[in-house]
C-alpha cells in the first residue's frame, strides 16, 4: 500500500522536527542528507530504525520538542536489554486516547458498558491506555491492574462489568477460575478486548466459549503510543489500523523490500504526527499482511491480518529453523488437547531435544496421544519431538504474558 501524498507531508513535517531537535534521529537523517521527501520513492530510501538504535538513545535521547512539552513517558520492559523510553507530549496522549476510543467503539463498546481493565500500570502502556480510551468513550472504568484474582471476581461479579482488558493469558486463567466456581451465572461480561500476545484460534475459542463472551484482538506497541493503533471489528477478518495516525507497510524480513498487499511479511510502522518521539520506518518484526479487499463492515481504515508470530521467534534445532506458530497449529488440529502448551529445548548428548507439554482430560490414551501429536509435528517441522501429555490445568498459567518456549540450551552454557 503506497505512502499518500498527505502521509508524504506528514513524515515531512516530522522529518523537519527531528532535524530541528537535532537529536538521536535528527543526526541519523542529517548524516544521511536526508531533509525533505518528495515522490513515494523518496519515503523506501528512508533507513529503518530497530530497537537496538531506541536502546542506544537512551535516555531521552529520542525527545524531540522541549522538554517542557513532555508531560509523561513510558517505557519498554527492558527485560532482554536496556529499556526504550518513550516520551509523550500532551497531544500524543490525547491521540492515543482518541485512536483507543475508535477501538472500543469498533468493538461495539459504548459510554454504558462498565470496563474491567486487568493490565498493569505504571511503565508499561497497557493499562492507562485501556483507561485513556475508556474515559475518553465516557465509559465507566474499574481499573484493576494485574493479579488478586479473589479481587477481580468479586468486583466483576458486584459491578457487573461487561467488557474485560485483559492478556489472552489471564482472560483465560480468570475464564477457568469463573468455570472452578461455578459463578458464570453471575457474571456480566458481554466483551473482551485482548492484546499484548499473540493467541492461538483454540485459545481464542475457548475463553470466549467458558466466559460467553466475544473477543476483540487489540494491536499496539510501547514504542508507537501502546495498545490501541489497530482492532478487528465484528467480522473477525483481520485488525483495521487508523491509518491517519501510522502509515503502515510490509516488507520482506530478509531483504527489507515492501511485498504486494495480500503476502506475508514483517511490519514496518511510521508514525504520522507523534510529536514526543516520532518514529521513522519502525521494524517490528511481526510478521502479517496487509488485506487488500474493503471490509464488508464499511469501514474504509485499511487492515492487517492477524499477527502470525515474529521474525525473532525463530528456533534453530537440530539444524532445522522452526516456528512456535507451527507446532501451534498442529495442536490445534487435536480436539483432545486444551488450548496451553509449552516447548522446551534442551542440549542432551551432544544433540538438541525439543520437548512439547500438551494438556488433556484424564479420559483420553495419553500414549496414543502423543504418539499422534509427535507424527504430525514431525511431518510439519522433520523431526520427531518428545511429547507429553499432562492433565489440563498442571501448565502454568500467567496473570501477565505466558512462557510458551523455554530454551535451556541458553541456561546450560
Amino acid at each position: 500500500m503506497q505512502i499518500s501524498e498527505k502521509q508524504l507531508a506528514q513524515v515531512n513535517d516530522r522529518i523537519q522536527a527531528l532535524i530541528k531537535a537535532d537529536n538521536f534521529y535528527g543526526k541519523k537523517l542529517k548524516e544521511a542528507c536526508i531533509t525533505e521527501l518528495k515522490t513515494p520513492e523518496d519515503f523506501l530510501k528512508l533507513p529503518f530504525s530497530e530497537k537496538k538504535d531506541l536502546r542506544d538513545a537512551y535516555p531521552l535521547g529520542l525527545m524531540t520538542p522541549p522538554e517542557e512539552d513532555i508531560v509523561r513517558i513510558h517505557s519498554s520492559s527492558g527485560t532482554t536489554g536496556t529499556p526504550v523510553i518513550i516520551p509523550y507530549t500532551r497531544k500524543d496522549v490525547e491521540d492515543w486516547a482518541t485512536m483507543f476510543t475508535r477501538c472500543y467503539e469498533t468493538a461495539g463498546i459504548t459510554n454504558k458498558d462498565r470496563i474491567q481493565i486487568t493490565p498493569g500500570y505504571g511503565l508499561w502502556t497497557a493499562g492507562i491506555g485501556f483507561q485513556a480510551g475508556a474515559e475518553k468513550l465516557g465509559a465507566m472504568v474499574i481499573p484493576m491492574g494485574p493479579g488478586n484474582t479473589d479481587k477481580q471476581i468479586e468486583m466483576m461479579t458486584s459491578l457487573g462489568s461487561t467488557v474485560i482488558c485483559a492478556t489472552s493469558s489471564y482472560a483465560l486463567l480468570l475464564a477457568e477460575e469463573i468455570q472452578k466456581r461455578g459463578i458464570r451465572d453471575k457474571i456480566k461480561l458481554k466483551k473482551g478486548v485482548i492484546g499484548s500476545e499473540r493467541w492461538s484460534k483454540k485459545m481464542r475459542d475457548r475463553i470466549a466459549n467458558e466466559l460467553g463472551i466475544e473477543l476483540y484482538d487489540i494491536y499496539g506497541l510501547t514504542e508507537i503510543y501502546g495498545p490501541g493503533i489497530g482492532i478487528n471489528c465484528q467480522n473477525e477478518t483481520g485488525m483495521h489500523y487508523w491509518d491517519d495516525y501510522i502509515y503502515l507497510e510490509i516488507i520482506d524480513p530478509k531483504t527489507g523490500e515492501p511485498v504486494p498487499d495480500g503476502e506475508q511479511g514483517e511490519i514496518v510502522i511510521t508514525t504520522l504526527v507523534k510529536e514526543g518521539a516520532p518514529l521513522i520506518r519502525y521494524r517490528t518484526h511481526d510478521l502479517s499482511r496487509i488485506i487488500p479487499e474493503k471490509c464488508s463492515c464499511g469501514r474504509t481504515y485499511p487492515r492487517i491480518d492477524v499477527i502470525m508470530g515474529r521474525t525473532d521467534d525463530m528456533m534453530k534445532i537440530k539444524g532445522v529453523n522452526v516456528f512456535p506458530s507451527q507446532i501451534e497449529e498442529v495442536l490445534g488440529t487435536f480436539p483432545e488437547i486444551s488450548s496451553e502448551y509449552q516447548i522446551r529445548i534442551s542440549h542432551l548428548d551432544g544433540k538438541d531435544t525439543m520437548r512439547i507439554y500438551v494438556e488433556t482430560t484424564g479420559d483420553v490414551d495419553f500414549n496414543d496421544l502423543t504418539k499422534r501429536i509427535a507424527e504430525r509435528v514431525k511431518s510439519r517441522i522433520g523431526f520427531t519431538p518428545i511429547v507429553k501429555a499432562v492433565e489440563v490445568g498442571v501448565l502454568p498459567r500467567s496473570m501477565k504474558k505466558t512462557a510458551r518456549v523455554i530454551d535451556e540450551r541458553f541456561s546450560e552454557e
